[in-house]
């Protein structure tokens, strides 16, 4: 059963026949908000890197946004930052480092998300002994700008504390200023570089 947004829109926690509709917002919102799809040949790597282990390894806090019957959003979060990451070094990378070998091939792009297969970030202590979970949000623009996301973003982090979480980081694109904005709205702590703007928030 859906949990009610508005008239075309519902939200639920995600199901296994979510992954490749996971994979199509990931592509579609890839370039800092925008639509990937003409920057890439292999269009999954998006969803390999941001979305998919989510439903495979999280599913609790794995939620979707349908628009009139089709994913068109999602908000996905990991409760231990520190564990998924290791779990994700364990069964996740490597199948996809053999799919991907170095140096990778495609585009600029797909080479260099290839190369982040093979060499992720591991989230700092810094950061997860305060904030120890994390999450991602992308939404088309179908969805964009009617509060869909700041229903979402709540349902999430209350799935998130109810779970034992007291706090949560997420990184955005330092071009992608609807995102910022949306979370600097929500609360969120703002730690900006050149690379990445680091939010938290307590829980």
């Amino acid at each position: 059963m859906g949990m009610y947004a508005d008239d075309d829109t519902v939200l639920r926690w995600a199901r296994p026949d979510d992954r490749d509709a996971l994979y199509e917002v990931c592509l579609r919102t890839g370039d800092a908000g925008n639509d990937a799809r003409h920057l890439l040949q292999h269009g999954r790597l998006y969803g390999h890197l941001y979305a998919a282990q989510y439903l495979e390894f999280e599913p609790s806090c794995a939620l979707v946004a349908e628009f009139e019957g089709s994913v068109a959003g999602y908000a996905l979060g990991a409760v231990d930052t520190e564990a998924f990451e290791t779990r994700l070094e364990r069964e996740w990378w490597p199948p996809l480092r053999l799919a991907h070998p170095l140096p990778g091939d495609g585009t600029d792009l797909d080479r260099h998300l290839i190369g982040q297969l093979h060499r992720p970030v591991r989230t700092p202590p810094a950061v997860t002994d305060r904030y120890p979970s994390h999450l991602h949000m992308n939404l088309l623009p179908p969805l964009q700008g009617r509060g869909i996301g700041r229903t979402m973003m709540t349902t999430l982090l209350e799935r998130l504390a109810e779970q034992g979480s007291t706090g949560v980081h997420l990184g955005v694109d330092p071009r992608n200023h609807r995102a910022i904005g949306f979370y600097e709205h929500l609360d969120f702590t703002r730690h900006g570089d050149d690379r990445i703007v680091l939010f938290t928030r307590r829980l």
